[in-house]
């Protein structure tokens, strides 16, 4: 071979390898690039939210969020021992996907214009009512109307629900803040405050944990769709994780979930929601 003819063939081959490199790395200005370069996703959920998510005592990560996250996430590529969990809470869950920390948050994550000026939505791929869980002795609570202010309503800072009791309902009512929903509960059992508020579902979770002891009011009054956080301006991985959405659903995993995760707490199990354009 002669010297040019060898040097053509080490400039194609050093070609052919960059463009080779390229194609499996992946576009690492959208999220489904980055994790595909990575092989590795970063996936924020609550960490005590029974029946949705919760992280157990041998570190293991189960339910309906879990799951939803889970798919998703195979969806794009990424086998569970490569994602990476990260606590979200009320509080920093925007603050999770604008940071970078989190590639998706996948929380019981109510889709609200306030934050859509922030980050982007996929979904919903729930909904949900706000409702009331009380003790089972409970008789001056029958309803958010019913709550004044000689009574005590808890929910954790950055949610949503508490304010709109408040605003909607009882303008009077007492108000505390904790920063996780079970510590809301455990201010609940202990009589500290006399009503925990947030979705139905999570709080038919801590019901079905403390059946003796605790009850969901059983009126909800207000609808929440929850959606898949993502950071704004990525309308490919927007694409592909609706995509997963849409053959959770479609293939019945959606409602298998639902079933193991909360059918024993009683709560009824909705059919699937549209998923919004």
């Amino acid at each position: 071979m002669t010297p040019r003819a060898l040097l053509r063939l080490v400039a194609t081959t050093c070609a052919a390898v960059l463009l080779l490199a390229s194609c499996g790395g992946g576009d690492e200005s959208t999220m489904v690039g980055r994790v595909s370069s990575k092989d590795r996703m970063t996936i924020a959920v609550s960490y005590d939210q029974p029946g949705l998510a919760v992280r157990r005592l041998d570190g293991a990560y189960r339910g309906f969020d879990v799951d939803v996250a889970k798919f998703i996430a195979k969806e794009l590529g990424i086998d569970e021992p490569n994602i990476t969990w990260k606590e979200a809470q009320p509080g920093n869950r925007e603050t999770l996907l604008t940071s970078g920390e989190a590639d998706m948050v996948v929380s019981t994550y109510s889709i609200t214009d306030k934050r859509k000026q922030v980050i982007d939505f996929v979904g919903p791929y729930f909904v949900a009512g706000q409702d009331l869980l009380v003790r089972i002795n409970e008789n001056r609570i029958t309803g958010p109307k019913s709550l004044n202010s000689q009574l005590k309503l808890c929910s954790t800072a950055g949610s949503t629900s508490a304010a709109y009791v408040k605003e909607q309902f009882a303008k009077d009512v007492k108000l505390e803040e904790y920063a996780k929903f079970s510590d809301c509960v455990t201010a609940l059992l202990a009589g500290n405050v006399d009503a925990v508020t947030t979705d139905d579902v999570l709080l038919a979770g801590y019901a079905a944990q403390n059946p003796e002891l605790l009850r969901v009011v059983g009126q909800p009054f207000s609808k929440e769709e929850y959606g898949v956080g993502l950071r704004r301006d990525d309308p490919e991985s927007k694409a592909k994780v609706q995509a997963a959405l849409q053959k959770m659903i479609d293939t019945g995993a959606w409602r298998k979930s639902l079933e193991a995760n909360i059918g024993s707490s009683g709560y009824k199990i909705p059919d699937p929601p549209k998923l919004a354009a």
